[in-house]
């Protein structure tokens, strides 16, 4: 018989919501992580295209394909990927904030259930 069978069945749930809030907190993570080196990227991109002179052919990538596009459009896609992608960025993090802070929570009350000390804040 394993330790975790001989906790109470609301503690064991409680240990098992741990465990999930864990796992969301780090595809939370991920997905941030992933979002903000799109963002980088993009504003990479922005920056570059400003030294770049009007009359010059800007070439897209659209799928296998590069497509030759006027700079003004291209700096206009780029500008609402950049204002889109903040918004997502900002969002994420705010999600992965009560996340974590959910996640310590629950820590702290199994922690006090299980009658385990952690660490001082």
């Amino acid at each position: 018989m394993n330790a975790s069978s001989q906790l109470p069945q609301d503690t064991r749930e409680r240990l098992l919501r741990l465990q999930q809030l864990q796992n969301t907190l780090q595809t939370l993570t991920a997905q941030r992580q992933r979002l903000e080196a799109e963002l980088s990227e993009t504003e990479r991109a922005l920056k570059t295209l400003e030294e770049v002179p009007p009359e010059k052919k800007i070439y897209k990538s659209v799928g296998a394909l590069l497509v030759e596009k006027e700079k003004e459009a291209v700096v206009k896609e780029l500008i609402e990927k950049k204002e889109l992608l903040d918004i997502r960025v900002k969002t994420m993090s705010s999600q992965e904030d009560k996340t974590q802070k959910r996640v310590l929570e629950l820590q702290k009350n199994l922690q006090k259930e299980l009658g385990i000390i952690g660490p001082s804040p």
